[in-house]
């Protein structure tokens, strides 16, 4: 399964204060507020990742820092590329604390504005993909030096990342800061990660994976490394990438469904879903959807479908319940349909509500799928850790190094002497 069990040891916030005391200074705080929005309204749907960072920025508050926040939502061309304007009032809703917000990111209003702060208070800068340097990947010492990373850096004496949904990327906002500034991981980031290091060890199988959700690259870069660590026993896939892998089988899944991956684009990643399948990952798909035809919702079967799937149908959810009831580990990451719409949500519910009633240590991750839980029945005595990652915690199950934690590591090595 990788050797993922050698964690790395990261700064936390306790590490900065026992050399540096924190006390008055201007803090730089990754967050990850990217939530659910409602294309119509742009409304916030689940607020969850934004409640989940208070505990870290409320004790910076009480060290009156000066607190300087940044988060990524959606990304350029999506509907829930949008600004972070909504997400400062619901932060400050949960802190009970005054947050302000400029809508600027690196720009000479936001350099401004940082300089000016007064100890206790505390400003959220816009989005930060709106700076085109932030949707590229590359090294650490490459994104140091950024113009992003080069016009900040300078107005802070530390920086806190504790956006553990984003440390899979390696973007100038999660590893370039740390080799500039000292840097320390928040408390979110510091409690997924010993989560995490502690609740799969190598002996806990079978282990079944049941991924879905629209980012169909990142899931099938999961996947590959899932394969190649020999880190699933089953991987059970909903969502767009089950489409995929439903077309890379040379199964029909109907025009409209077809044109869909089309437009956005997926076709394109077919070969690589059939070379995954070749290589004998072992992935189960949905033998049946819920679909959409006009405003009239059926249940097709694959082979035989003609409406727009929206979620997985009755027989994929007994064959997938059925499936889990002897794992060991079980990971969901992703809806299983557009759960934005009450009449899709029945899938993602029935599966989470499945892992939990078995033995299994369930692990629930990525923010979409966390918003449903409210609607779960959980049974008592379930053993399930909820993660806000994504894409991170599946990497970082697989084995793979995440980025974020790796920045983070090297700052510790520069400017705490570890």
């Amino acid at each position: 399964m990788g050797d993922q069990q050698h964690v790395v040891k990261i700064p936390t916030i306790d590490d900065l204060e026992a050399k540096f005391k924190l006390n008055g200074s201007r803090v730089l705080v990754r967050v990850d507020f990217n939530s659910p929005i409602d294309p119509k309204t742009g409304r916030i749907l689940d607020d969850s990742r934004i409640k989940a960072h208070v505990e870290t920025i409320k004790e910076l508050y009480e060290k009156r820092c000066m607190i300087v926040l940044m988060s990524h939502q959606g990304r350029p061309g999506e509907d829930d590329f949008v600004s972070l304007e909504n997400h400062a009032k619901v932060l400050e809703k949960h802190l009970g604390l005054p947050v302000e917000f400029i809508d600027d990111v690196i720009g000479p209003a936001a350099r401004k504005r940082i300089s000016e702060l007064k100890p206790g208070e505390i400003l959220l800068l816009d989005n930060t993909r709106l700076v085109s340097e932030e949707v590229i990947e590359a090294v650490p010492e490459k994104q140091a030096n950024t113009i992003f990373v080069r016009r900040l850096a300078p107005l802070f004496n530390f920086y806190i990342n504790d956006a553990f949904a984003a440390a899979h990327r390696s973007q100038p906002s999660l590893v370039g800061f740390p080799l500039v500034l000292p840097s320390a991981a928040g408390r979110l980031m510091e409690r997924e990660v010993k989560a995490l290091a502690k609740l799969v060890s190598p002996e806990e199988r079978p282990r079944i994976f049941v991924l879905g959700g629209g980012k169909v690259r990142d899931t099938l870069r999961i996947i590959e490394h899932l394969h190649m660590q020999r880190a699933a026993d089953r991987i059970l896939v909903t969502g767009l990438v089950a489409e995929l892998f439903l077309l890379a089988k040379g199964l029909n899944i109907g025009t409209e469904n077809k044109r869909f991956l089309e437009r956005r684009g997926l076709i394109s990643l077919l070969p690589r879903a059939r070379y995954i399948l070749l290589k004998g990952a072992p992935i189960e798909t949905p033998v049946d959807f819920v679909t959409l035809k006009g405003n009239e919702v059926s249940v097709e079967h694959v082979g035989s479908i003609t409406g727009l799937i929206r979620d997985i149908g009755p027989a994929t959810i007994e064959m997938y319940s059925e499936l889990m009831k002897d794992a060991k580990v079980i990971v969901l990451r992703g809806p299983a349909g557009v759960i934005e719409d009450p009449r899709f949500r029945k899938g993602s519910i029935a599966l989470v509500e499945a892992a939990l009633s078995t033995n299994a240590f369930t692990i629930i991750g990525g923010g979409h799928l966390t918003s449903i839980l409210n609607e779960v029945r959980i049974p008592e005595g379930a053993r399930y850790h909820v993660s806000t990652g994504g894409g991170a915690l599946l990497l970082f199950l697989a084995g793979e190094e995440l980025p974020a934690l790796k920045a983070l590591e090297l700052s510790a090595k520069k400017f705490l002497g570890w």
